[in-house]
């Protein structure tokens, strides 16, 4: 029998997108680079190399300097090292994200424990760019057009089913991005039953963003969302 890890890496190693995007969009899979699958396979034989079956949270799709170089959602290279004690030899990176939800993992009792609970994946488990008028690449996020939305519909639903193959608890989800995220996920819940509940919170960035002085306020939430996953309660 396979461990998730496994699962996991295979699912990484294998993705692709065939179809066709919209014009001026461009896909982002760090895969392709062998040293990202290489530095995430590490991470996930660290955290997963077992058949114990977790919780899933679901991120929008990756972004640059997080998931685009470390093939690991919402962990930038500076908290693969100082929080994974995992090497990185590159250009370090910094993602507002990844502060927040290693401020989070830690809140909850470190990694080992988190990722003992939770994976964390992506209704997109890979991301999108697109280059601004000023020259300038930037992260796309999949419903932000609904011509890219539509282009990577079948995409999202075979990705999010194999998601849900590593071994997850299907009693409840937890969605990062309580606005179109939330929405378009809910939307595919309701029609392909996949969850019994879908938990949502605001997203990493947004609060990084524009919630930083009540960060805190934040991390008690996610962790007493969190804390459903033990006590049961609706």
């Amino acid at each position: 029998m396979k461990t998730i890890a496994e699962k996991i890496i295979e699912f990484n190693s294998s993705l692709k997108f065939a179809g066709g995007l919209p014009a001026g969009i461009n896909i982002m899979n760090p895969f392709n680079d062998e040293y990202i699958l290489k530095l995430s396979s590490e991470f996930y034989y660290k955290y997963y190399n077992d058949d114990s079956p977790r919780h899933i949270i679901l991120g929008i799709n990756p972004g640059r300097f997080g998931a685009g170089v470390t093939g690991i959602p919402f962990t930038d290279t500076k908290r693969l090292k100082s929080e994974c004690g995992l090497p990185f030899s590159g250009k370090e990176t910094h993602e507002p994200s990844s502060v927040f939800v290693y401020e989070v993992i830690k809140a909850y009792g470190g990694p080992e424990k988190f990722y003992g609970d939770f994976y964390i994946g992506a209704i997109s488990p890979l991301g999108f760019t697109i280059t601004d008028s000023a020259g300038k690449l930037k992260n796309y996020n999949y419903y932000d057009s609904s011509a890219l939305t539509a282009a990577v519909s079948d995409f999202i639903l075979v990705n999010l089913r194999k998601q849900l193959g590593f071994g997850i608890k299907t009693d409840i989800a937890f969605c990062f991005g309580t606005g179109k995220n939330e929405k378009y996920l809910r939307t595919l819940n309701e029609t392909y039953g996949f969850f019994n509940k879908i938990m949502a919170l605001e997203h990493p960035r947004f609060i990084m963003q524009y919630k930083t002085r009540s960060k805190n306020s934040y991390v008690d939430k996610y962790l007493e969302a969190f804390s459903e996953i033990h006590t049961g309660k609706k």
